[in-house]
């Protein structure tokens, strides 16, 4: 008859064995792309003000940039969560964005088509089918998700504009829009004309 020590470890040993097997076996946590959270929009929600000044990469400052797009120009790099405001002399205003989230990032050239003061908000239907409980109209205002300020690409739905919610600045959030905090979006407002060239560059993030 084999020594209780023996079977002890036997007995052990087809334990971890089993729970190795089933650890293999369970399927892996699910992990959001870099850059993307899960962050749903806030109608109503007035962040402090403290949260609207951003630190470093994404804090709005003069740069270099080489490009042959003549001044003036805006060129979104949406992996980069830049927005760029060409100046001339190799420099542009670099701005840190939001952008929309995996499935609604796009590229192609339009043009300022409408500029609007704390816009009205209403939310597309791709939208509304994921938060079905979201407002179909919202005044604009300090709570109003749209911001301060928006600038509205072609006959698209698709603009630039501010945003309630700062904290996700440098986030693939939104279904398709760039999102500014509001004093960089009000400032960006200030410099661009209605028929602004706009470029909008994709390319998979590293």
């Amino acid at each position: 008859m084999p020594d209780r020590g023996v079977l002890h470890r036997r007995l052990l040993g087809v334990l971890a064995g089993l729970l190795l097997s089933a650890l293999a076996a369970a399927p892996a946590t699910a992990q959001a792309p870099r850059g993307m959270l899960d962050i749903e929009e806030q109608p109503g929600f007035v962040p402090d003000e403290a949260d609207e000044i951003l630190t470093g990469p994404y804090a709005r400052q003069l740069v270099f940039f080489r490009t042959n797009e003549a001044p003036g120009t805006i060129i979104i790099h949406t992996s980069e969560r830049f927005l760029y405001l060409v100046q001339g002399n190799n420099r542009a205003i670099r701005y840190g964005i939001g952008v929309g989230r995996e499935g609604f990032q796009w590229s192609g050239l339009l043009r300022i088509s409408r500029k609007q003061e704390w816009p009205d908000w209403r939310p597309p239907p791709e939208m509304i089918q994921r938060q079905p409980y979201l407002p179909r109209f919202m005044a604009g205002g300090p709570g109003n998700p749209m911001g301060a300020r928006a600038l509205y690409l072609g006959d698209t739905i698709y603009r630039i504009h501010g945003t309630n919610q700062p904290q996700t600045i440098g986030q693939a959030v939104s279904s398709g829009c760039f999102r500014l905090v509001n004093n960089d979006v009000i400032d960006l407002y200030e410099r661009v004309p209605v028929g602004t060239k706009v470029i909008v560059r994709h390319a998979a993030k590293l």
